[in-house]
């Protein structure tokens, strides 16, 4: 067997594959207040409100659920363990073993990206004491993105500097989209030349694809970049951080804490970071839900045509993740206006779509299609090909 591990900034997803075949998933999340999971198995699925302890000791919690279920009979019968790594750096564009040293250089770099690293290091030190006798293998969320010409990852700072400490874009969400386009071409009969993929969940981010590969993508050396996020602030001014470090007695740890954790649709709305929950209070009138729903459509439009530009052409533009495959509003505000760009939906297709694959556009232009994302068999497949040492 290979459990396949996905530790998000909001989520917990955890799925077991005996050969090559899913047998059992289960996803963790806090919804509406509570703390919930959702199991599928057996051609069943389940949803149930859990504890926060249960949330907390995740792994032992699966793992009892499947034991309970008789899908897994002994630990023992995992045999490699895949878990999704979202790191910078070029060691962590490859899918190696994890061990001592593995764990050593990410401990180094958790500063960097702590929504991510640190859960992750967490989740790692659960799983070693929980499947002592499973091989860890790191799965880079980046790989995807390793194709990406210097011009869309280069940042305009010395040379030198840049290549001692390696400061460049990496992009993440690689292992969504990489999922998306297998699924992408099976839809479509043939992958298109030229795609966009909105890649929107409480971490959000866009990829531009040319030819299969990645071309172009919004998050940076860290996730923080790009489009507005659920409590990232995305794009801003560094000169605006060095002021705002200064006015607020920010060192560069709290600074970053603030940034990743105090921003994005939380910090706009001022109440709220759930997409759900901001169209509830912008229909009761709420003028903060209402800005921060604005500029994270107007963020992503932007982006969407920086990209199409950059490829010279769009032909499938496509929307995953929980909002991406769960909102036909969020959808419908996004490509509204778009129409100059080939884009044009149908809105009976894009209101009956939730949580499903299909085409959401009028037949006329470039497609437009909702893919759910499947990470975790993305991330099964790269466990079981990598070579253990």
């Amino acid at each position: 067997m290979i459990l396949a591990v996905n530790t998000g900034s909001a989520s917990r997803k955890y799925a077991l594959y005996e050969n090559g075949e899913e047998v059992f998933r289960a996803h963790l999340e806090r919804e509406d207040g509570k703390f919930v999971a959702g199991f599928r198995f057996a051609d069943k699925e389940e949803k149930n409100d859990i504890t926060e302890a249960d949330y907390k000791d995740a792994v032992n919690f699966i793992l009892e659920k499947a034991e309970e279920l008789e899908i897994l009979k002994d630990r023992k019968e995992i045999e490699k363990t895949g878990v999704r790594v979202v790191a910078p750096g070029k060691y962590f564009y490859t899918h190696p073993q994890i061990d001592e040293d593995y764990l050593h250089r990410l401990k180094e770099i958790e500063g960097v990206a702590p929504l991510h690293i640190t859960p992750v290091l967490e989740e790692l030190d659960a799983l070693i004491d929980a499947l002592p006798e499973t091989i860890l293998i790191s799965v880079s969320d980046g790989e995807f993105h390793s194709t990406m010409p210097e011009v869309s990852y280069a940042y305009a700072i010395p040379r030198d500097v840049a290549d001692k400490y390696g400061i460049r874009r990496f992009g993440y969400h690689g292992t969504s989209v990489r999922s998306v386009l297998r699924e992408a071409e099976k839809l479509m009969g043939n992958l298109p030349e030229k795609i966009i993929v909105c890649h929107l969940g409480s971490g959000a981010s866009i990829t531009a694809v040319k030819d299969g590969k990645s071309f172009d993508t919004t998050m940076g050396l860290t996730p923080l970049e790009g489009l507005v996020m659920g409590t990232r602030v995305g794009d801003i001014d560094p000169g605006a951080l060095i002021y705002l470090g200064e006015k607020l007695g920010l060192v560069y740890e709290e600074l970053g804490d603030y940034l990743n954790r105090q921003c994005g649709l939380l910090a706009l709305s001022g109440k709220t970071a759930d997409v759900r929950e901001l169209l509830e209070l912008e229909s009761r009138g709420d003028e903060g839900a209402k800005l921060a729903l604005d500029v994270f459509v107007y963020r992503i439009k932007k982006y969407i045509g920086a990209f199409v530009a950059g490829m010279g052409g769009l032909d499938a533009l496509i929307f995953t993740a929980t909002i991406g495959e769960r909102s036909h509003i969020i959808r419908g505000r996004i490509v509204d206006g778009l129409e100059v760009l080939g884009l044009r939906l149908d809105e009976t297709k894009n209101t009956a779509i939730v949580s499903e694959q299909g085409f959401i556009d009028d037949g006329d232009g470039a497609r437009i299609a909702v893919i759910p994302a499947d990470e975790l068999g993305e991330i099964a497949k790269a466990a079981e090909g990598a070579v253990a040492t």
